[in-house]
């Protein structure tokens, strides 16, 4: 059964820095791009990051770049989203996503359940 859990998530004051985990059962991800994607309340689910399996292609959304860094550890079966200067419009939900294939532009056919972050002084 493939799993993918975020952890990391949580209360930030404006500026701070968080640091979200993706790991993975039942699934190696070694050779699937993982992506990083944010529910706001009331709004739609947006894209922040993505990383291919190899992580030499690496895309960010527009509100992340700068800000945001992503990067895998395939030994560890985890990968990151370093997320610095933290401010009130990043308080969301965090999913990622496996796609299966070495590609950010594939399919996303694994979702982990999401992880809070908010940013608030």
């Amino acid at each position: 059964q493939v799993q993918l859990v975020e952890s990391g998530g949580g209360l930030v004051q404006p500026g701070g820095s968080l640091r979200l985990s993706c790991t993975a059962s039942g699934f190696t991800l070694d050779y699937s791009a993982i992506g990083w994607f944010r529910q706001a309340p009331g709004k739609e689910r947006e894209g922040v990051a993505c990383i291919s399996s190899n992580g030499a292609s690496i895309v960010y959304a527009d509100s992340a770049k700068g800000r945001f860094t992503v990067s895998r550890d395939n030994a560890k079966n985890t990968v990151y989203l370093q997320m610095n200067r933290l401010k009130s419009e990043d308080t969301a939900i965090y999913y990622c996503a496996a796609t299966g294939g070495p590609w950010c532009t594939g399919e996303w056919r694994y979702w982990g359940q999401g992880t809070q972050v908010t940013t608030s002084s």
